[in-house]
């Protein structure tokens, strides 16, 4: 078609090798890092949309909602991603009602959707802290930062307060601390 010398070729095949090597490299440069939940969720859903799977599309869009929400109430910032976390494991246990829900109205069909969407939402969360180690820190607090005193119960809010000092509130289930602590506060008597 074109008559291009042999050194005309190779500068232009060097050229589109290296423009196609900086595109690459734009899009490698994006690629998702494991702590930022955000960029994670959305780059799942672009796939998702590629691939027109329509149930993960639907499910991440639903909680990417969520979290644009969650931005607009605070305009000067964007959501951190520990609030991220707590956005996600709120859109879980929503899931996990509506499927009990389900379950005892004798629809498995409906139940069965939200365990999977469960599932798929699960996969972007970080493991919990384990109950031993939520023992460890409770025990810690309530030896150095709170004095229980006589009335245990009067302690209680400040044992959360020094506890969540020390730990990120997405990391953990707030029942199983209030368990945790009442259950060391009883023992302390």
């Amino acid at each position: 078609m074109y008559n291009l010398s042999l050194a005309s070729r190779r500068r232009l095949q060097s050229f589109i090798t290296s423009d196609c090597l900086a595109r690459c490299r734009r899009y490698s440069d994006t690629a998702v890092a494991p702590e930022d939940i955000r960029a994670r969720l959305t780059a799942e859903l672009k796939d998702a949309m590629k691939t027109k799977d329509s149930f993960k599309s639907t499910t991440l869009r639903s909680v990417l909602a969520d979290i644009q929400a969650a931005d607009k109430t605070s305009p000067s910032q964007k959501a951190s991603p520990s609030s991220i976390v707590s956005i996600i494991r709120k859109a879980t246990q929503k899931r996990s009602e509506a499927a009990a829900q389900f379950t005892s109205s004798s629809r498995p069909d409906l139940a069965q959707k939200e365990h999977s969407e469960i599932a798929l939402l699960s996969s972007f969360l970080p493991p919990l802290l384990p109950e031993s180690e939520i023992d460890r820190i409770l025990k810690d607090v309530m030896a150095t930062s709170v004095d229980v005193g006589e009335n245990p119960r009067s302690a209680t809010g400040k044992i959360y307060k020094a506890f969540y000092q020390r730990v990120d509130k997405s990391m953990v289930d707030p029942g199983i601390v209030k368990a945790r602590a009442e259950a060391l506060l009883i023992g302390h008597k």
